[in-house]
């Protein structure tokens, strides 16, 4: 059975950073793209950052220059580093493999 399980998750003021974590299991990790994706109340899911097998990166133009995404194939873990947090940073954050595949999330919450 494949399962997401995304961690680390907080409450940081504008300015500091996080980063989260998805540990993977039941499936081939490195065959597949993964995202990060994020869903603040009332709005709808949005990505914040992608990662191809062949190592091509995206980001949505909020978080470029701010957020880093990044694999771990071995340890079939994904992560994404946050720095220069907003407040506008503040949602419930998801993990994503192939586009089909989602963690049941991790809040992030940026005070001002």
């Amino acid at each position: 059975e494949v399962q997401l399980v995304e961690s680390g998750g907080g409450l940081v003021q504008a300015g500091g950073s996080l980063r989260l974590s998805c540990a993977a299991s039941g499936f081939t990790f490195d065959d597949y793209a993964i995202g990060w994706f994020r869903q603040a109340p009332g709005k709808q899911r949005e990505m914040v950052a992608r990662l191809s097998t062949g190592g091509t990166s995206t980001y949505a133009d909020s978080v470029k220059g701010r957020f880093t995404i990044s694999r771990d194939n071995a340890a079939k873990r994904l992560y994404l580093q946050m720095d220069s947090l907003k407040p506008d940073d503040t949602a419930v954050y998801y993990c994503n493999v192939a586009n089909s595949y989602w963690g049941q999330g991790t809040q992030v919450t940026v005070s001002s």
